[in-house]
C-alpha cells in the first residue's frame, strides 16, 4: 500500500461535486465541456472528483462556460456553516444536491423547467407531494 498518496482535499471534492451538478443540470457532457476549456475529459473526471485541484483561472472559465457565479461552487462546502452563506447544505437540504446529481433528478427538473404555466406547476407539486405522502404508508 503506498501510503504517499495524497487524499483530495475536502474542498477540492465539493468544488468538483458542483462542477459536476452544474454540468448535469445543464444536460453537458464531460466531453463538451472539455472541448469548450480545451482541456480533456479526463481532466473534467478529475475536476469533480477532486483528485486535481481547480485552479482560480480554470475555476472562472468553468464558471462561464456553466453559466454559473464562481461561487456556486463554493456553496455548502465543508467548514461553511459558520460563514452564513446561501448554500443548500446549510437548510440540511443535502438530499436536493443528490436528487440533482441523479439521472432522475435531472430529467425531472429539466421537463419541469420548460412548464411555462404556474398553474400546471402548481398541480405538479401537489401531485408529487400525494404521490410521496401515499408511498409512505
Amino acid at each position: 500500500m503506498n501510503k504517499n498518496k495524497k487524499k483530495p482535499n475536502p474542498i477540492d471534492i465539493h468544488v468538483g461535486g458542483r462542477i459536476r451538478l452544474r454540468r448535469n443540470m445543464l444536460g453537458m457532457s464531460q466531453e463538451k465541456l472539455g472541448e469548450s476549456l480545451g482541456i480533456t475529459f479526463q481532466q473534467i473526471q478529475k475536476y469533480e472528483k477532486g483528485t486535481n485541484r481547480v485552479g482560480a483561472s480554470r475555476l472562472q472559465a468553468i464558471a462561464s462556460v456553466l453559466s454559473a457565479p464562481v461561487s456556486f461552487f463554493f456553496e455548502g462546502a465543508p467548514g461553511e456553516e459558520s460563514e452564513g452563506g446561501k448554500g443548500m447544505a446549510e437548510d440540511g437540504a443535502d438530499f436536493v444536491v443528490d436528487f440533482l446529481n441523479s439521472s432522475e433528478g435531472v430529467q425531472l427538473n429539466r421537463a419541469f423547467a420548460k412548464i411555462s404555466d404556474p398553474k400546471v406547476r402548481r398541480r405538479i407539486i401537489d401531485l408529487v407531494k400525494v404521490l410521496a405522502v401515499e408511498n409512505q404508508d
